[in-house]
């Protein structure tokens, strides 16, 4: 806090969210797989455990009884000991399918955090929740919010539309214990519910002033050389583009002001919108090019649902279940949709759903996380994405089976896509576009990965696709992130806030 100068702590490249331990001589971070403690003092840092799922680990909280919760991709929490030990997951009794932001109260006994749905709605959609550790995790729901902070005067925390709210909490009910009101105004805070915002101990307040935003993109094609050529259409919060089965159309996500299905007329130049209602999202293409088939909360949990391309006709539900339904891929034959299903026992499963009789089966259902299905062109394989080596890999699976798999990527991969002319299979490492060629039949063979090309293109913010390709297999549609605006960059600190809450608090109570 004296310095200027930001110092790099040694041995934790390609760490991602860190987190003090109670009394502040330890940093906790996700890398990989693993969750990592180094020492505040220098030292080469420490590894407690497999966490379970690779790079996907959001958030955790370093509770007193030596006891770190973290969260990874699917819902619920996983427990460890800040020593090392197996982790264990907490949050089998769910309300909400998707948990993040845990912070261990004072006792060690609960666990504060954001409870809501998947997609990129869950920053409008979740709410501030408490589950008990060292059972079932059984959760309660508290008020709507996001970021939830428990402050050492008693008072909860939390963000709703960028503004810092605050409303006096008990630990002992583990409810609340008056009314909430508003403390700050303009928090930075993102459409997926992050809040930037800190508080320590002490009663120091950190925060990075803003408003609502989402990730602003635009639409490139991208050569195998990796040369980049804009197309036409307006920055958007985009994700997941898909090309039509005759390449004229883009169907993407826009996430904003709500999160639904678009479609883009190439030619034309000319943006439509595709889905009305609630949360639509991740929509795929049927063969024939006439029918989206995408996720929806439109009828209660996030499920499959399909409707004319066009705009005609209304959305026909799919699938039933109680679990978040996310589209995948359409078979060739146009019957069969693949499709991920978060389950909060074996996290992310793959399942098949027959598009005439609706019924939903398992093909993928393991204790390790299996994502992104995507069918070969001749329908009889299906790649995937899964962290059961330790790290996510791709790989490729006859369908409907029975058979073996062969694992495509060999030094970490995701976002498997087919050339749709056949004899490849793409995947992205990291910020590298991977080539692999492929034999198909009689059996199955694939040769050595290679590297097209690399670059800064977005990569997914969940585990789908964020890329698709042309039907020559030549070019990439992708996403490149649109210029920062140019407003403010800087941290604000607040020392002794705790002070002004207790104040503005007392007030409220006369």
């Amino acid at each position: 806090m004296d310095a200027l100068k930001a110092e790099p702590i040694a041995g934790t490249e390609g760490a991602a969210s860190p987190f003090f331990s109670p009394d502040s001589r330890w940093i906790a971070f996700f890398a990989g797989t693993k969750l990592k403690k180094v020492s505040v003092a220098g030292g080469a840092p420490l590894t407690l455990s497999e966490n379970g799922t690779a790079n996907a680990a959001r958030s955790g909280s370093w509770g007193p009884n030596n006891t770190i919760v973290s969260q990874p991709i699917t819902g619920g929490f996983f427990e460890v000991s800040a020593s090392g030990g197996t982790p264990r997951r907490i949050g089998t009794v769910m309300k909400n399918p998707v948990w993040r932001w845990p912070q261990i109260l004072p006792d060690g006994k609960a666990v504060l955090f954001a409870g809501g749905t998947a997609g990129f709605a869950f920053g409008n959609s979740a709410s501030i929740a408490v589950a008990a550790l060292g059972g079932t995790g059984e959760e309660k729901d508290l008020i709507a919010g996001t970021m939830p902070h428990l402050t050492a005067t008693g008072d909860l925390l939390y963000v709703q539309n960028a503004t810092l709210m605050a409303v006096p909490f008990s630990s002992k009910r583990m409810e609340l214990a008056g009314s909430s009101s508003p403390v700050l105004e303009g928090v930075r805070q993102s459409m997926l519910g992050a809040a930037q915002y800190s508080l320590s101990t002490g009663g120091t307040l950190v925060y990075i002033p803003g408003a609502v935003h989402g990730t602003s993109s635009r639409l490139v094609w991208v050569d195998r050389a990796g040369k980049e050529q804009l197309l036409p259409a307006p920055e958007h919060g985009y994700n997941y583009p898909r090309l039509s089965p005759d390449g004229r159309r883009i169907t993407i996500t826009i996430s904003e002001t709500d999160t639904q299905a678009w479609l883009y007329d190439i030619a034309r130049d000319a943006m439509s919108r595709a889905t009305l209602g609630r949360m639509n999202l991740d929509p795929i293409w049927s063969p024939d090019g006439k029918r989206l088939a995408f996720s929806s909360d439109q009828e209660g949990p996030t499920n499959l649902f399909r409707q004319p391309a066009d705009g005609s006709g209304t959305a026909e539900r799919l699938t039933t279940s109680p679990y978040i339904n996310v589209a995948g891929s359409w078979s060739p034959d146009g019957q069969t949709i693949a499709f991920m299903e978060v389950n909060p026992l074996t996290g992310y499963d793959i399942w098949t759903v027959g598009v005439g009789d609706r019924k939903a089966r398992p093909f993928l259902k393991t204790q390790y996380d299996e994502t992104s299905p995507k069918f070969s062109p001749d329908g009889h394989w299906l790649a995937y994405t899964s962290d059961e080596s330790g790290q996510w890999e791709v790989y490729v699976q006859p369908y409907p089976g029975p058979g073996g798999k062969w694992q495509i990527s060999t030094e970490g991969g995701t976002e498997p896509v087919w050339n749709p002319a056949g004899r490849e299979l793409f995947y992205r490492a990291g910020n590298r576009m991977m080539a692999v060629a492929v034999t198909l039949q009689p059996e199955f063979s694939a040769a050595k990965p290679q590297v097209l090309f690399e670059g800064p293109w977005l990569p997914t913010p969940l585990s789908l696709p964020n890329y698709d390709v042309s039907l020559d297999g030549r070019r990439f549609l992708m996403l490149k992130a649109a210029d920062e605006d140019q407003g403010t960059r800087q941290i604000i600190v607040v020392q002794n806030w705790l002070e002004e809450l207790k104040q503005r608090m007392a007030a409220g109570k006369k």
